[in-house]
C-alpha cells in the first residue's frame, strides 16, 4: 500500500486543487452479509419503547353474572339502559376490552453487536461508496460527477448559507441527486401521517466533514442531504436500509483523517480481501500459472478421442458397467427359446447346450 491510487480534490469553483492518496479503508472487502446483519441490529437499538396504557380495557366496572342465566361467564357491565349495560367487558375477545398480553415497555428491545463486526461493516460501507457502479445501482444520480469518491477542499466547511451550499452542489454536478429526492416526496400511508412523519422520500448525498464551521447549518434544509463527522461514521447513514453504495461527499480534512482513525482503533486491523483478483479465468491463463503448468516449448499432449456410447444400445458398454447384465440377458434368451419351442404342434425337446450356443452367437454378433 506504499503507492495507493490518488483521488482528486475539487475546489468550490469546480476546479482541481490537488490530490490525495486513497485511504486504506477504501480498499476493504465489501461484505454485504455483515453490513445487513449489523444494520438490522443497529436499527433495533434505535427503537423507542412503546406499550398500551396499563389500564386500557379495564376502565369500567363489570363482573360476571355467574351461572344459571344461560349466558357466558365473562364479566358484564352493570347498570340499566339498552346500550352498554350487559355487554361483555375486559376480555380480549370483547368490544372495548383489553388486548391479549398487553405490550410492556420493558420488552427486550436491544441486541448486542460485536464491536469489531460493527467496524467491519462501516469499513465495507465506506469502501462501497467509492465504487460508481454500486452508487449508481443504489439510485443516486452521479452520471455527471467528476469522480467517485468525491472529495472537496476543506474550505467548504465554512459555508453557512443554504444558497451557497446549493450553488456548491450545482458546481459539483451533484444537484441532480437533490432533484431526484424532491421528486420522490410522497405522503406516507397509514397512521404515521398523524404522528409527525407525514411524508417519506429518498436519500440524497451524505456530507462527511472534519470540522463543522457552518456546513451542517447550511445543508440541513436541503432535501435528502445529511451530514456526519468523520470520527463518528454511522452505518445507518452510510448504508440506509442495509444497502451499500451511498453517495458520499468528503471534505479534504475528513479524507486525511481516515487513516489515522483506523490506526487508532485498538484490537482492530482493516480487513483485506483474500484474493486480489476474483477473475479466475484471468488467473489461470496468466503467464505465471501457465509457465508452471505447461513449461515453454513443451507440446501439449493430446488426449485420445473417446466416443461416448449409450449402454442401453451398446451391449459391450452395458456389460462393462454392469457385469450381471450378461447373466440376465442369457436367462432371457433361454426363456425365449423354451417358449418358442413349446409353441410347436409337436413338442420337441431342446437339445442341451443349444440355448447356450445361440446365446454365444448373439453375443458375438453384438
Amino acid at each position: 500500500m506504499a503507492a495507493r491510487p490518488t483521488i482528486t480534490v475539487w475546489s468550490a469553483e469546480g476546479d482541481s486543487s490537488g490530490s490525495l492518496p486513497l485511504p486504506a479503508v477504501f480498499t476493504a472487502p465489501i461484505r454485504l452479509d455483515v453490513v445487513q446483519q449489523v444494520h438490522k441490529s443497529m436499527a433495533k437499538n434505535r427503537r423507542q419503547p412503546y406499550a398500551v396504557a396499563e389500564n386500557a380495557g379495564h376502565q369500567t366496572s363489570a363482573e360476571s353474572w355467574g351461572t344459571g342465566r344461560a349466558v357466558a361467564r365473562i364479566p358484564r357491565v352493570g347498570g340499566g339502559g339498552t346500550q352498554r349495560s350487559g355487554q361483555a367487558a375486559f376480555g380480549n375477545m370483547c368490544r372495548g376490552g383489553r388486548m391479549f398480553a398487553p405490550t410492556k415497555t420493558w420488552r427486550k428491545w436491544h441486541v448486542k453487536i460485536n464491536q469489531n463486526q460493527k467496524r467491519y461493516a462501516v469499513a465495507s460501507a465506506v469502501a462501497a461508496s467509492a465504487l460508481p457502479s454500486l452508487v449508481l445501482a443504489r439510485g443516486h444520480r452521479i452520471e455527471q460527477v467528476q469522480e467517485v469518491p468525491l472529495v472537496v477542499s476543506s474550505s467548504v466547511q465554512g459555508i453557512n448559507k443554504t444558497k451557497a451550499a446549493v450553488e456548491l452542489l450545482k458546481t459539483l454536478a451533484a444537484y441532480p441527486d437533490i432533484t431526484k429526492v424532491s421528486n420522490s416526496r410522497k405522503t406516507r400511508a397509514g397512521k404515521g401521517k398523524m404522528r409527525n412523519r407525514r411524508y417519506r422520500q429518498r436519500r440524497g448525498p451524505l456530507v462527511v466533514y472534519d470540522k463543522d464551521e457552518g456546513i451542517v447549518r447550511a445543508v440541513k434544509n436541503i432535501p435528502g442531504v445529511e451530514t456526519c463527522p468523520v470520527d463518528a461514521l454511522n452505518l445507518l447513514q452510510l448504508a440506509p436500509g442495509g444497502h451499500v453504495g451511498r453517495f458520499v461527499i468528503w471534505t479534504e480534512g475528513a479524507v486525511k483523517a481516515l487513516d489515522g482513525i483506523y490506526e487508532n482503533k485498538s484490537g482492530f486491523n482493516l480487513p483485506h480481501a483474500k484474493v486480489t483478483s476474483s477473475d479466475v479465468t484471468r488467473i489461470i491463463n496468466s503467464d505465471e500459472i501457465q509457465s508452471i503448468v505447461r513449461p515453454k516449448g513443451q507440446a501439449v499432449a493430446k488426449r485420445p478421442f473417446t466416443q461416448k456410447k449409450n449402454p442401453l444400445r451398446n451391449k459391450a458398454v452395458l456389460f462393462r458397467l454392469n457385469p450381471y447384465a450378461k447373466t440376465l440377458r442369457r436367462q432371457e434368451l433361454i426363456r425365449q427359446e423354451r417358449k418358442k419351442a413349446g409353441k410347436g404342434s409337436v413338442k420337441k425337446s431342446v437339445p442341451a447346450g443349444t440355448a447356450s450356443k445361440q446365446f454365444l452367437d448373439i453375443l458375438h454378433a453384438a
